[in-house]
């Protein structure tokens, strides 16, 4: 790893820790305190929705309630987020008169959005008019991002609640975390992306002519739009000529704020990060690698805030930050060491001779590799899907480590709110283990983790392998699936094992290289994402339910202190054996096998 890549890394993690504090006090205002509802001006359109919604924001829930409030809520948004992609056509802000996207395609966006994954079939300038991506696109991004923050918030006040069978109120977290945190927080955002040259209009699209002539292939088409195909299915394509460019337009920087805030991923254009109209200069780069992790950081601190004990939110803090500067290492370093078939095909044919410039394929002159790494790392560690680079062109080991913190749960910092709330089930794990160890009931925060909690915590742990693993193992068995491989081999194995891990752990970042955008993986994908969210949100908030109504205990002398360097070590340990220990095999087929011809010249 070069001292370029050490900088870029030391800086970073230096401004995420300066704004971790100040970020977390505001969270733990605006949810666990009236600061801001109370304020006449700022509370308004609080007290104003509550009101026209019939909502009593004095009334708590138990857990049941906040899982039917909302689930409930996010069935209307897949409906609605649905239909409104059917009338895209129809509809206004279409200057492009885009037709609407099928059916399988849109009920898979539908689900992607709403459960926070953002995983894109399909390329956004040339499929969805600017209508859609803000109404319903940027709609999901707020609220789905909020639905992340009530339940991190909701499992907080199980540990932080004593004898007590509510849990707050779903509407009114899920309303602050949207009036006070996300809208905000875009709006700073995307003014800095403007000032930087991101585009935010409503123009038609400019077709600009230029210098040389620009050859392309593109899919032939009847008059009713629909693509010809050929004997064995694939679409008929034709050689276009052309002198002109046609550059799409629209209002990417709004979006553009709340997709790197809310870890949602996703792109205003299909290149996403990388398109210079969508992250033009390395400034907004950085702002983008900080806001993905800003809110997920902060709610550690916040967390501390809630139970009493700031150091116990330091301490996940501080596990979370270990693993990543130590996988973000790995990264930059595989790309740097680059290919070693491509660095032996020069006259110098020793062992120190390098890729000229470490590996470049597939990334952005602007951002380089190390910047390009550490984007892969930060927003795969995070169920964010924006890239900056092609993941599918990293090497063996600098393409694993991505896929491996997603089949993590994503909890390096992880997602709004996804991130904290699997690592605390983690810190569940990891003292009940530790109470085995010591025979005495394992205890965290003052509450005892029984059969229940274990029980929820198991199902929890076990429902993203058996949708990654099971999916995966259906897609290279069945002709659909493996009509979609483009590469053969352990990097098409890769390819799939991917996507599946990105589905299911709500992340939304591609490997590349899969023709995904077909019925059978729209389907398969949006269970992955349904249940890979949800499947484990409803066993979380039976946890918090269960926990708020247990007395507090006592520490004694047979209590593990969860504050400490022991506890930091034993969480990180059971992170990564969990993580290791279900993904080996399947990891040893795709970027093990690849890792091993790679170095060995083929």
């Amino acid at each position: 790893m070069t001292a370029d890549g050490f900088i870029q890394l030391g800086l970073y993690m230096l401004v995420l820790v300066l704004f971790t504090k100040p970020v977390g006090i505001l969270i733990y205002r605006v949810l666990e305190t009236q600061w801001l509802s109370r304020c006449r001006w700022l509370g308004a359109p609080e007290r104003s929705i509550y009101k026209l919604s019939g909502i009593d924001p004095q009334q708590e829930m138990d857990w049941k309630a906040y899982a039917w409030a909302l689930l409930a809520f996010n069935v209307v948004g897949v409906f609605f987020l649905f239909v409104l992609q059917l009338l895209q056509f129809w509809l206004p802000l279409n200057p492009e008169q885009l037709a609407s996207p099928s059916i399988d395609s849109a009920f898979n966006t539908a689900v992607s959005f709403v459960t926070n994954t953002n995983w894109q079939g399909y390329a956004g300038e040339s499929t969805m008019s600017y209508f859609t991506q803000m109404v319903g696109l940027s709609v999901q991004n707020f609220v789905s991002a909020a639905t992340g923050i009530t339940v991190v918030i909701a499992l907080i006040r199980g540990f932080a609640r004593h004898s007590s069978t509510g849990l707050g109120n779903f509407w009114v977290d899920l309303t602050r975390s949207t009036l006070y945190l996300l809208i905000p927080g875009s709006l700073i955002l995307a003014t800095l992306f403007m000032q930087q040259g991101m585009i935010q209009n409503f123009n038609p699209y400019v077709t600009a002519h230029t210098l040389e002539t620009t050859q392309y292939s593109a899919p032939v088409k009847d008059a009713q739009g629909t693509a010809a195909l050929d004997a064995q299915g694939q679409p008929v394509l034709t050689t276009v000529t052309t002198q002109t460019q046609h550059i799409p337009m629209g209002a990417v920087a709004s979006q553009e704020a709340i997709k790197m805030l809310g870890t949602n991923g996703g792109g205003f254009f299909n290149a996403n990060s990388a398109h210079p109209f969508e992250n033009p200069t390395p400034f907004t780069n950085f702002l983008q690698m900080l806001a993905i992790f800003l809110i997920p950081a902060a709610l550690c601190y916040a967390f501390g805030l809630m139970v009493g004990d700031r150091r116990q939110g330091w301490a996940i803090f501080t596990a979370m930050a270990i693993l990543f500067v130590v996988l973000a290492t790995v990264v930059m370093w595989a790309e740097q060491a680059g290919n070693p078939v491509l660095s032996h095909l020069g006259a110098d044919t020793t062992a120190s001779a390098l890729q000229a410039g470490g590996n470049m394929e597939g990334k952005e002159t602007r951002f380089g590799i190390n910047s390009s790494a550490l984007f892969a790392t930060i927003t795969t560690a995070a169920s964010c899907g924006a890239v900056n680079a092609m993941h599918d062109s990293f090497t063996p080991i600098g393409g694993m480590i991505p896929m491996w913190l997603m089949q993590l749960g994503e909890v390096v910092f992880g997602g709004v709110g996804s991130g904290l709330y699997t690592m605390l089930i983690y810190a569940v794990i990891a003292v009940f283990v530790a109470g085995l160890m010591i025979g005495r009931t394992p205890e965290y925060l003052g509450k005892k983790i029984e059969i229940f909690e274990m029980k929820m915590s198991a199902l929890i742990i076990l429902v993203t392998p058996m949708l990654v693993l099971a999916g995966t193992a259906i897609t290279v068995l069945v002709t659909p699936g493996l009509a979609g491989i483009a590469n053969p081999g352990a990097h098409g194995f890769s390819e799939v094992l991917y996507a599946y891990s990105s589905a299911a752990n709500n992340n939304g970042s591609a490997f590349a290289g899969l023709s995904a955008n077909t019925p059978f993986y729209n389907y398969m994908l949006a269970a992955a994402m349904w249940f890979g969210r949800f499947g484990i949100i409803i066993p979380i908030l039976a946890i918090a339910g269960s926990l708020a109504s247990k007395k507090r205990i006592t520490p004694g002398l047979g209590t593990l202190p969860t504050h400490g360097p022991l506890f930091i070590g034993l969480l990180i340990g059971t992170v990564i054996l969990v993580g290791a220990l279900t993904y080996i095999p399947a990891l040893a087929l795709g970027p093990g096998i690849e890792q091993l011809l790679m170095t060995a010249g083929h």
